[in-house]
């Protein structure tokens, strides 16, 4: 955590990026979108960005990710494989922390026979 003096610091993008663990492309990128402006710019066009900043996107989660289980047969009399496929993904998924989906296909000529 950061104390009372470190939040009226005012750091330059190179510090800020190490402090924060970010690239200076990205924090770049932030400031375009309008995601991370820096505090202000000098004189010499530096930015500065505060220790409040700092602290902020410290505790800024990215957003979470969803991972996506695909399984897949080739005909029908694989269905019993495809069952077994998911399940299996499923297993595995459900062991990491991200959410996640199981999406399944099944060829062209499944879909008609039904």
């Amino acid at each position: 955590m950061l104390s009372g003096d470190e939040t009226m610091k005012y750091y330059t993008i190179h510090e800020f990026s190490k402090l924060a663990h970010k690239t200076l492309q990205t924090l770049r990128k932030w400031e375009k979108r309008g995601a991370l402006i820096p505090h202000h710019k000098g004189m010499n066009g530096y930015r500065y960005y505060s220790g409040e900043q700092l602290h902020q996107v410290l505790g800024i989660r990215q957003a979470p990710c969803v991972v996506i289980g695909y399984c897949r047969v080739s005909s029908a009399k694989q269905k019993d494989d495809l069952e077994r496929q998911i399940e299996n993904v499923k297993t595995y998924l459900m062991a990491q922390v991200e959410p996640f989906e199981v999406n399944f296909k099944a060829n062209e000529r499944i879909k008609r026979a039904r």
